[in-house]
Order: C-alpha cells, then structure tokens, then sequence
C-alpha cells in the first residue's frame, strides 16, 4: 500500500510540471518504513550526477544512533568535469558531510542500501550506508555505518542519473530517530541531460 502510495504521488509531481516528462524511476525494495517522502529535486539542464556524498551521525554509544541523515549528487555537465552542481531532497537533522565520491571518468547508473531492518524495542537506525555503480562499472560505497545488509541494486539509468527523491523521519523527541529511511533517484531521459 505504501509503495502505491509513494508511486501516485510521484505521478502527481510529474503531471504538475516539476521538470521532466515521462521519467523513468529507479529504487530498491528494502528501504524502512518510517518518515515521509520529500521533494524530488534535480540537476541542472545539460548535467548528469557523476558522485556522492552522504550525512552520517557517527555512533552514539549509548544515545539514540540515527546513521545516515541525508544524501546528495554532485551533478556536471555531462562532457566536462565543472562546474559543479550539488543537489539533495529531505535531509536529517544529525551528523556531518563526508567528502565526494567520484565516478572520474562515467556517471552514476544504479545504487544500492544498506539498512537495519526495525530493531523492535531496541534502537532503530534505517539506511546507514550506500553504494553506486558507474557506468563503466566501477563501484562506488560511502562511509556509513555498518549495522544492516545491502539489499538488491536498483535497476540501472541508461543515460546517467540526473534527479534524487528522499524519505526522511522527523525528531521523534523522546522516540527512536531513524533519519534517512529511503531513496528513489530519476534517470536522465537522455544523453543531453535531463529534459
């Protein structure tokens, strides 16, 4: 239900003109359950997300772990290596950027998460790293947090990856964080960016 949920409502943003007609949607099937989807954002004309970073909340002993917070694409033009464009959708509120990873000579094609499944009544972290594939192959993980297992790969954007959609869960105040829980990323719909 959730699924068809999240999927009318990307339908929805597209009819309302968000900037790109008839995209194709990339996503896996073992993101959390909790939080709410935030706004699809997307690289500039021309562009094509070629790295990652992620927002990590380093452990926390004894307080709440929330891992992963947020993530984001560095976009460039798609035959030049700048100017640079960062884009990001819904971020948490905890934890510090780590440095780029680059695809130095391709473009990022498909991903994949690792998430802690929901832990009961112990702490519940959700997404705590991720891992892109290159378009020439070549495959890329960030510096998360190790709880979890990857899950399946997305299915794969033929022409670059050019657009990012995140669900996020708010403070819970004296509740169990999680942050980041999923992402959907959006394909270029061709090789002169994302229109």
């Amino acid at each position: 239900m959730a699924h068809t949920v999240s999927f009318l409502v990307l339908l929805s943003l597209v009819s309302l003109g968000i900037g790109q007609s008839n995209p194709s949607v990339i996503s896996v099937t073992n993101g959390s359950p909790w939080g709410n989807w935030g706004r699809v954002e997307w690289c500039p004309e021309g562009y094509v997300a070629k790295g990652f970073s992620i927002k990590a909340e380093e452990k926390q002993g004894r307080g709440d772990d929330t891992a992963v917070n947020g993530f984001r694409l560095h976009c460039v033009p798609r035959y030049n290596s700048s100017p640079e464009r960062t884009i990001t959708s819904t971020v948490g509120p905890w934890g510090g950027w780590t440095s780029t990873f680059w695809c130095p000579s391709s473009y990022l094609v498909s991903f994949s998460l690792r998430v802690e499944e929901p832990q009961g009544r112990r702490d519940d972290t959700a997404v705590n790293n991720i891992m892109f594939r290159c378009s020439d192959n070549r495959m890329l993980e960030g510096t998360g947090l190790p709880w979890g297992s990857y899950g399946p790969w997305s299915q794969s954007c033929q022409h670059g990856i050019c657009g990012i959609l995140t669900k996020v869960e708010g403070k819970q105040g004296d509740g169990d964080d999680t942050a980041l829980n999923d992402i959907q990323c959006f394909c270029c719909s061709n090789v002169n960016g994302n229109n």
